[in-house]
């Protein structure tokens, strides 16, 4: 099938997980939401068949990859779906020789466009609303979101799960499930993503130890919490803009220009950027962000380009800043990352460094690396998009080949731990007082480059968040999300 014009698709930048593994965590990869480019982009025509079947839905896989991967030439002359029993086995086979290559780590997938579209466009998402990262043997909580159910309960940020039941006379300990099953064991004793699914817990923080029972519910994500998602920091006389941003959805674009107006308004020229965990999404969000932050740039300068494989040229573009009326203009920009930071979160980042220097800083770890988008093409049918990687992006500057994360192309870096023992946007959790500290002109340590685990409060240990096999919309864009 064809279409059109790139204004009829979808683009995504944001990491995506599948059945071996991904997200934004050192176990695979994902896609970075590019949002759609229209506001209600049309379904491409339907297939030549409506039917449904297994071998159907791969041939269609397979027809919108040999269209549109970025990577034509690493695609097999010739593979038969037959040996596969899902279409994403399919799809990981068609794209093995550029995950190889590192170029795609599992970024191509297929999802369900009912759910992706409800994501996209309010946060929608079923679970306990809590983000999880093992360290060790050992599973915390690292974020929990606002309107969900474990937040209610009393788990937050810092709270450690020591063991996972259906009721509390069945309690398996986290770390003797790892031992047996590895971090499946775990995703799948937290149970599937559907409204009423319960655990008991038994968990343990500031307050002690104890059980609690859980039960997944539909809720929102906050694109910014309502907590710390925005916030003036005072620093040593100094007021800085924060924003903790965790992903970029259509949601935020009204939440960011309230934010910037006010900033704008209290004459802030210093910011910290919080995207340790953001994994990425639509474009459009990026690139408002872009603009929010460009005030003091001209409407010739370029935000990004995108480039398609050659025989889709024709969509290639280059967009150029837009301040708006709520813009503010930099003097310094610190970006906190992890390797759970990708895909849009990084086109941003790496849009500022031409104009910035180094004055914009990457803090904390080494982020994810997917300079990478994918398009959405729909067999409406069946309920299937296929993400396909579609596209590259590039800076003003050309660079755009940031596979291993952005440490090495971010001009000032500074090393800081993933500080779980504190809140999110408190300025003495580490991360965030690094930032502070590079913003007031202090010195740091630089990220070394071969860096791509978060640290602990110690340092001494890497923290890893899990990447479920069947993974929803909102885990993929939302990496460690249950």
């Amino acid at each position: 099938m064809k279409i059109r014009s790139l204004n009829s698709i979808i683009l995504i930048l944001a990491v995506g997980v599948s059945a071996c593994g991904g997200g934004g965590s050192d176990s695979g990869g994902g896609s970075v939401t590019i949002p759609p480019i229209t506001a209600t982009p049309p379904p491409p025509p339907p297939p030549t068949t409506t039917s449904c079947s297994l071998t159907n839905r791969q041939n269609f896989a397979a027809s919108v990859l040999n269209e549109w991967y970025l990577f034509p030439e690493t695609l097999p002359a010739s593979l038969s779906p037959a040996p596969y029993g899902t279409v994403q086995a399919y799809i990981d086979a068609l794209t093995a020789t550029a995950r190889g290559q590192g170029r795609d780590r599992f970024f191509t997938y297929v999802t369900s466009i009912q759910e992706e579209n409800a994501f996209y466009s309010s946060g929608a998402s079923a679970g306990f609303g809590i983000r999880l990262a093992f360290q060790g043997t050992r599973l915390f909580v690292i974020e929990s979101f606002e309107g969900a159910p474990a937040l209610a309960a009393g788990i937050d940020r810092g709270t450690e799960i020591l063991a996972i039941g259906t009721d509390s006379s069945n309690l398996v300990a986290v770390a003797d499930i790892l031992a047996s099953q590895g971090s499946a064991g775990v995703t799948n004793a937290l149970g599937p993503n559907t409204v009423g699914t319960s655990r008991v817990l038994r968990i343990a923080d500031a307050s002690g130890t104890r059980n609690v029972t859980v039960s997944k519910t539909e809720y929102n994500i906050a694109p910014l919490s309502s907590r710390y998602g925005v916030k003036v920091l005072d620093n040593g006389g100094q007021r800085v803009g924060y924003i903790n941003m965790r992903t970029f959805i259509s949601t935020a674009d009204n939440q960011l220009r309230t934010a910037f107006a006010d900033f704008r308004a209290q004459g802030i020229t210093n910011f910290v950027i919080d995207f340790r965990y953001n994994g990425g999404g639509l474009v459009s969000t990026a690139e408002l962000m872009g603009d929010l932050l460009g005030g003091n740039r001209f409407t010739s300068d370029v935000f990004s380009v995108t480039r398609f494989r050659a025989s889709k040229a024709s969509n290639n573009e280059t967009r150029r800043f837009t301040p708006q009326p709520q813009s503010v203009s930099p003097v310094k920009i610190a970006f906190i990352s992890t390797n759970a930071t990708a895909s849009a979160s990084e086109l941003v980042m790496a849009s500022f460094v031409p104009y910035l220097g180094v004055n914009a800083a990457l803090v904390g770890s080494n982020s994810f690396g997917k300079p990478v988008g994918q398009i959405a093409v729909d067999q409406t049918a069946c309920d299937d998009r296929i993400r396909v990687v579609a596209f590259a992006k590039e800076n003003a500057s050309g660079q755009g080949d940031y596979y291993s994360g952005l440490a090495g192309t971010m001009r000032s870096t500074c090393a800081a731990p993933d500080d779980i023992t504190r809140a999110l946007g408190d300025p003495q959790e580490a991360s965030l007082r690094t930032a502070l500290d590079f913003v007031a002109g202090r010195s740091c340590t630089p990220v070394a480059l071969a860096q791509t685990a978060q640290g602990t409060s110690s340092g001494t240990e890497r923290r890893v968040l899990p990447a479920p096999v069947d993974a929803s919309t909102s885990q993929r864009e939302v990496p460690g999300s249950f």
